[in-house]
């Protein structure tokens, strides 16, 4: 491998225009680095407002379960349900209301926990009292979907959707409005007793490129993934990748690129991707082969239309003599894999040599509040964000709001979980994988200076963080980490 840094403007060149695919002129760093250097943290949103929703959020979540009284144990739902048989949650959140909305005394609050003079921060002029209002709202209706007071849900439901809309000026507001109408869905499906959702998988893969041209997010999940890959593979002549989740491709023309001019020459690339939609794979297939025909490079495509915890080992074409490679990032639109023990138990029956995992931040498991707690404080985050970078009225702000986020937040409060869909999912993969036969493999300080690069694309005045720590990478927004990208290998890997 090369020293330094191989750019791949290369790539970029030979993309037709007609093609959708948008790639930075980044490269893969060579490996002369140390990969177990000293944790680096770089935070880049010094002198600006701190993240005034997900602060708040984190906040008044806190403090509404910290007021709960004990019972004894562990599960937060069944606490929260013994004290509502006494109408103390009713009590307890009438208090709150009015008690956060105040903003003295919560600035006061924040400032005392955080060391910091709120009073001065312009973020919280945006989050005007009507936005407290509407979280501390959305909070009560919570709590009564948790104990299936599904009446009283309903009733704050519908103050709710008018109240807040989607295309609103703050992040509190645009928030509120898309879990609202999650949690909508939430109780139209606890009375039903069905959950059926329709994905429109091209409009899902389409916003998907919308969110990779304006984020950091996805550019970091693909690019620190593939030079986990490429190191992994390095002088290997016969490589076979498995993408648990293709969609478009967006991230192998790159790792193609430079595949392609190794000083050895480049390998015999195999790509087994999986995904729902036929038509969508082979369309990705023809733009992937065609990409790696231009590059001289031999390639060949085998789609798969299965979850991969549903397909047998046969179905994946394993062949000797090649390094196998599996990639997953995982995402809040939809299940894309099955059961988490049947894709566990296929991992390790595979025995990649290297797994590659970008997991967002946030649990799918546990109870409807446990995961309602989680994911308004990981959205609230994400919707600033995109809040900080785009005007209320940008049109690509709110396609990726509206056709990932809100799916997302759907997901995960109206399907997710063993109640909704009867299946278990793991909290977090990571320590499941250090569990089941798999050795963490430290994401090397030529990942960390990829990752920086692809923020260097976007202005550093804006407050994205990275982390390495633990052998991972972290991506976040001020001080909540987004997204944790991890590389592993399975004893007696292939």
């Amino acid at each position: 491998m090369k020293g330094g840094f191989e750019m791949v403007q290369g790539a970029l060149e030979i993309i037709q225009p007609h093609e959708q695919w948008d790639y930075p002129t980044v490269g893969f760093a060579g490996a002369s680095s140390n990969p177990y250097s000293k944790p680096i943290i770089e935070n880049r949103c010094t002198n600006l407002e701190r993240n005034e929703l997900s602060e708040w959020v984190e906040h008044v979540t806190k403090q509404l379960i910290e007021d709960l009284p004990e019972t004894g144990t562990d599960n937060l739902q069944t606490d929260i349900a013994m004290v509502y048989e006494d109408n103390l949650v009713p009590a307890l959140l009438s208090e709150l209301r009015p008690r956060k909305i105040q903003r003295r005394n919560y600035c006061d609050e924040l400032e005392d926990h955080h060391q910091t003079n709120f009073t001065e921060i312009k973020g919280m002029n945006r989050l005007d009292e009507q936005g407290l209002s509407l979280i501390t709202l959305l909070l009560e209706c919570a709590v009564a979907i948790s104990v299936d007071n599904l009446g009283e849900a309903h009733r704050m439901l519908l103050e709710l959707t008018q109240m807040a809309s989607p295309y609103g000026p703050s992040c509190a507001e645009r928030v509120v409005a898309y879990f609202a109408k999650g949690m909508a869905s939430r109780v139209i499906n606890s009375w039903l007793g069905i959950c059926s959702p329709l994905i429109d998988h091209k409009s899902v893969h389409t916003s998907f490129q919308v969110f990779n041209n304006i984020s950091p997010f996805i550019k970091f999940a693909h690019f620190t993934s593939n030079q986990a890959i490429l190191e992994a593979l390095h002088r290997h002549e016969r490589v076979h990748i498995i993408d648990l989740d293709i969609m478009q491709g967006l991230q192998w023309p790159a790792l193609f690129h430079i595949l392609a001019t190794r000083m050895e020459g480049p390998p015999q690339v195999r790509m087994t991707g999986m995904g729902t939609s036929m038509e969508l794979l082979i369309e990705t297939g023809k733009q992937l082969s065609s990409f790696a025909k231009r590059l001289g490079m031999s390639f060949e495509f085998h789609p798969v239309t299965k979850k991969f915890g549903d397909v047998d080992i046969s179905m994946l074409q394993i062949r000797r003599g090649e390094a196998l490679a599996v990639h997953w990032l995982q995402h809040s639109l939809y299940d894309a894999t099955g059961p988490d023990w049947k894709t566990m138990r296929l991992l390790q029956e595979l025995s990649p040599r290297v797994l590659t995992l970008v997991e967002q931040d946030i649990s799918h498991g546990g109870s409807f509040l446990d995961r309602f707690v989680g994911s308004l404080h990981y959205y609230s985050t994400m919707f600033d964000s995109l809040g900080a970078l785009f005007p209320s009225d940008d049109l690509n702000r709110h396609r990726v709001e509206q056709s990932l986020l809100y799916r997302e937040i759907n997901n995960i409060l109206a399907i997710g979980g063993p109640a909704r869909s009867g299946e278990d999912k793991f909290r977090h993969w990571r320590s499941e994988l250090a569990r089941n036969c798999f050795m963490q493999v430290p994401m090397s300080g030529n990942s960390m200076a990829q990752a920086q690069l692809i923020l260097n694309m976007f202005p550093p005045a804006h407050g994205y963080s990275l982390v390495q720590g633990d052998g991972t990478l972290k991506l976040g927004w001020k001080d909540t980490s987004l997204y944790t990208a991890s590389a592993w290998t399975a004893h007696g890997s292939r």
